[in-house]
């Protein structure tokens, strides 16, 4: 073993080469998995015990030897100049082209900015989370299907960890640690089993809104939603909110905005009717506010909930959803000039 490490470091200490490639090849011989000097380390199990200090010691003065030598030929070699390689000077500048951020990562900031104007701050969760604060802390029935694995991702079905589905579990955790008032907005990527197309996903982004607080009504709700509605589309914009039912909120509605891109006159897009839903609402169930360690007498609040992803469709017209996670350069360069 001594023998071989001195003959090696002897080859090593007279390392030469002419490029990049050769210098490639000296580190792939002497330090890749396959390289003589692994090889070596590879065999030290083998010594006997009274002489692993004594080589241990001449390995690692080796592997560093060799590390230096590589590097400082590819320095040697950076740092040569050639005549045909130096820049040409009389050469016109040309454009760099510069990145530009997601469509998802704009819309997103933007719903964030509305809302911060209105005092709401964010707040984050794991992704991974269990059944409690997705399911059983927003008042979900035990046999909802939403609890079903064609439904949920389930990471470990006997411990009820899963891919949270909706961003409402950050909602349980800020309201399990902090007293009223709370206002947040909770923006995340979630997941649910579904066949990818061009108007589904397996995974898609949220961003949801809890404000509770005392004397909280469906009234301010309703003017919170117009205020958004109009600064995401446009001050013509109308809204318009349907009766619904979620197991966390009550009552609950769904929000339509009048179609952007007809007024509301009716068109192909808004299949003629002349309105588009963008989000789900309504007050916070009592059973919610109650599991999660708040006086429901004393205390009310809304709650409501939307997808980046359908935001995104109706500010640009994207009508494959599968775009926005293919990282397909000629789409994403259609936003270069977006803020």
């Amino acid at each position: 073993m001594i023998n071989k490490i001195n003959a090696l470091l002897a080859e090593i200490n007279n390392l030469r080469a002419n490029n990049s490639e050769e210098i490639e090849t000296l580190r792939i011989k002497y330090l890749s998995k396959k390289g003589e000097i692994t090889q070596l380390m590879n065999d030290f199990r083998l010594v006997a015990a009274e002489e692993k200090r004594v080589i241990g010691k001449m390995l690692n003065e080796l592997k560093e030897k060799a590390h230096q030598q590589i590097n400082q030929l590819k320095e040697s070699f950076d740092n040569q100049t050639v005549a045909g390689d130096a820049p040409d000077l009389t050469r016109t500048s040309y454009p760099y082209q510069v990145g530009t951020r997601h469509p998802l990562s704009i819309v997103r900031k933007e719903i964030c900015d509305i809302f911060a104007r209105l005092g709401f701050s964010i707040a984050e969760g794991p992704e991974i989370e269990d059944d409690w604060h997705v399911f059983s802390s927003l008042n979900f029935a035990e046999d909802h299907p939403a609890r079903d694995m064609q439904d949920t991702f389930f990471v470990k079905q006997g411990k009820d960890l899963l891919l949270r589905t909706h961003t409402s579990s950050v909602q349980t955790r800020i309201m399990e640690k902090t007293q009223p008032p709370i206002r947040i907005i909770c923006p995340g990527r979630v997941y649910r089993n579904e066949a990818i197309s061009y108007r589904a996903h397996c995974f898609f982004h949220q961003v949801e809104a809890l404000y509770v607080d005392k004397n909280v009504s469906f009234a301010d709700l309703q003017q919170v939603l117009l205020f958004f509605a109009k600064e995401m589309f446009g001050a013509d914009t109308e809204i318009r909110l349907r009766p619904s039912f979620f197991p966390f909120t009550e009552p609950s509605a769904e929000m339509d905005i009048s179609c952007n891109l007809c007024g509301g006159k009716g068109c192909p897009f808004c299949k003629h009717t002349g309105w588009v839903e963008i989000l789900g609402c309504g007050m916070v169930d009592p059973n919610v506010l109650e599991n999660c360690g708040i006086d429901s007498k004393t205390y009310s609040g809304y709650a409501l909930g939307m997808g980046i992803e359908r935001i995104t469709n109706l500010k640009y017209q994207v009508k494959d959803l599968r775009l926005f996670s293919e990282n397909d350069l000629r789409f994403l360069r259609e936003f270069e000039s977006a803020i």
